[in-house]
């Protein structure tokens, strides 16, 4: 099993954004093939270390890992969307 995790610090990091960030994260199950779980959350505490948004998805492999990264919805809606609001990203990928 692969483990991606995503956090995102956005531009605008309101309440209502975060949410909607989130909210699009979650349209991925049932989409993405790839996918097996998914989940999503909106930062809480704001602390000056904070990111605004978490993802955090299962896959199969690190050949599924590839195939999401290329996969339609996600390239074309998530990724697309994601570009317009962040000011930064960070990941990390792991084999469990």
């Amino acid at each position: 099993m692969v483990k991606h995790v995503l956090m995102i610090k956005l531009k605008d990091n309101s309440k209502e954004q975060c949410e909607k960030l989130r909210d699009l994260f979650l349209t991925m199950k049932g989409r993405v093939p790839q996918v097996l779980d998914v989940e999503a959350g909106a930062d809480f505490l704001h602390s000056e270390r904070s990111f605004d948004v978490c993802l955090y998805v299962t896959l199969e492999s690190p050949e599924a890992l590839d195939a999401y990264q290329q996969d339609p919805y996600h390239c074309e809606v998530v990724k697309t969307y994601v570009a317009t609001v962040r000011e930064k990203a960070v990941a990390v990928d792991y084999i469990v």
